[in-house]
């Protein structure tokens, strides 16, 4: 079907006539969720407890990663800054608290764990992640950019001065009884994650910064052997974990930065109002486009000879229309979206680098 495709592309093309495709992207289209980080007016103390954190509101029920099932246990998350850090402190309910790993850069995931996921860039490249379990074990790595386009994770880039602490309201590997939440509190140095910038690191964080950033949980069924917890097996292979997040990924995949909620750094006032300084309808649906040609169904039309131009059926989100077209080049291609009305006119490339104009 999809050699046919490109028989009827290159003979309209030959023709000077720009084919339409039709790519659906009911439920592709994801608008991030956004939080304004209000300046801590007290000294934080990082101790699992939230007794300096009353500037600060807890977000919304994460949600699992997909966007369609309901967690079976509830987390949230909440934040504040001060010039020196990002300060992060979630709650985790959990009737069976349990880790193992105690190794610093090990794979945290394979225990129930907390992940941070951040970006100080307004693209999907150079980020940071966190890991931590109930142990208060740390992983924290970095990425070039994402899997998907053949980045590899460092796990020797290290946050110097990241200071952490867990609490347990409850017992730790105690299967005897059942417990109620732990609590997890960060400072994660923002001159540390300003190195991940592309364009030269800025000194201070101002009002209004935009960064990126998501959070995991990861969640395993367990069993109990000699009374002790393990990932639950069953045919000799581990069941599949839970991913609940704060802001949707859309799949199961917390490498799609695109799809990271963001966070506005705020110290002016409890009750700012801020830009993001782009247009999220706009820019989402562009990446939506991206994903489907570059990674889904339609990657076949980066096999069309450059030049060749391909429009795509107008999408309408929130009653605005919005026109795009694939256009092939010789390193690879663009897709342009732009309002119907409107001067808006984003681009992106193979590579997944926006261009906004």
């Amino acid at each position: 079907m999809k050699l046919i495709w490109i028989f009827f592309l290159v003979f309209f093309i030959s023709c000077s006539y720009n084919p339409s495709i039709d790519i659906p992207l009911t439920n592709k289209i994801i608008i991030p969720k956004t939080y304004i980080v209000n300046r801590s007016e007290n000294k934080i103390i990082i101790d699992g407890y939230d007794n300096e954190w009353e500037n600060a509101k807890y977000s919304d029920d994460f949600i699992d990663i997909e966007g369609f099932k309901i967690p079976s246990q509830k987390t949230n998350v909440k934040m504040l800054w001060d010039y020196d850090n990002l300060y992060i402190f979630a709650k985790l309910y959990e009737k069976h608290i349990w880790g193992d790993i105690k190794k610093r850069d090990e794979v945290i995931y394979l225990n129930n764990d907390f992940e941070v996921f951040i970006n100080p860039n307004d693209n999907i490249f150079n980020y940071g992640e966190i890991e931590i379990n109930a142990l208060g074990t740390e992983w924290d790595l970095s990425l070039d950019k994402p899997y998907r386009l053949g980045g590899k994770a460092d796990s020797s880039w290290d946050i110097i001065g990241l200071k952490s602490a867990v609490s347990i309201n409850g017992t730790l590997n105690n299967p005897n009884d059942h417990d109620k939440y732990w609590t997890i509190e960060m400072a994660v140095p923002l001159n540390q994650i300003n190195q991940l910038r592309q364009i030269s690191p800025i000194d201070d964080i101002q009002s209004a910064t935009v960064w990126r950033i998501n959070f995991s949980r990861v969640n395993w069924d367990f069993e109990l052997i000699d009374n002790k917890y393990f990932r639950k097996k069953r045919d000799e292979r581990f069941l599949p974990e839970y991913n609940w997040v704060w802001s949707k990924q859309g799949e199961i995949n917390m490498h799609i930065p695109e799809n990271w909620g963001y966070i506005i750094f705020n110290k002016e006032s409890l009750n700012p109002k801020f830009s993001l300084n782009t247009d999220l309808e706009l820019e989402h649906t562009l990446y939506a486009i991206f994903r489907e040609i570059r990674f889904g169904e339609y990657n076949y039309l980066t096999n069309l000879k450059p030049g060749s131009v391909v429009n795509i059926k107008p999408e309408k989100i929130n009653g605005k229309i919005i026109l795009s077209y694939f256009r092939k080049t010789d390193n690879g291609f663009n897709i342009n979206s732009k309002y119907k009305a409107g001067i808006l006119n984003y681009s992106i490339d193979q590579n997944g680098l926006i261009n906004r104009n």
